[in-house]
């Protein structure tokens, strides 16, 4: 199963990080469309945030536990957060669909 965290401050309300994490296991590797979908969205933000906002965030990335967090280090800004809640949007379609394969879950921090 592929879990995403979004994790958010309790003083704020900000988000500080998201991280997702696992496996769908919904077939086959390289035919696996769940995976693909996630992948996609997640490897999307990131590059959106990294070229279209100044929001700096530390990366953690591990391929073979399927692995990628991420912490912002001083906030989003609006646009940084307009792309987080797009790609929770989209996570969430996924998630409707394929609830034995995608977990989504938000933390206060």
């Amino acid at each position: 199963m592929i879990r995403a965290a979004f994790y958010k401050s309790r003083q704020t309300g900000e988000y500080t990080g998201f991280c997702v994490s696992g496996h769908s296991d919904y077939s086959e590797s390289g035919t696996d469309i769940v995976c693909a979908a996630v992948s996609a969205l997640v490897i999307n933000t990131v590059n959106s945030l990294e070229a279209l906002t100044k929001d700096s965030f530390i990366q953690n990335t591990d391929e073979e536990k399927g692995l990628i967090d991420i912490r912002f280090e001083h906030g989003l800004s609006e646009g940084g957060t307009l792309l987080v809640e797009s790609m929770m949007l989209g996570l969430k379609d996924i998630a409707a669909g394929s609830k034995q394969n995608l977990k989504i879950s938000s933390r206060e921090v």
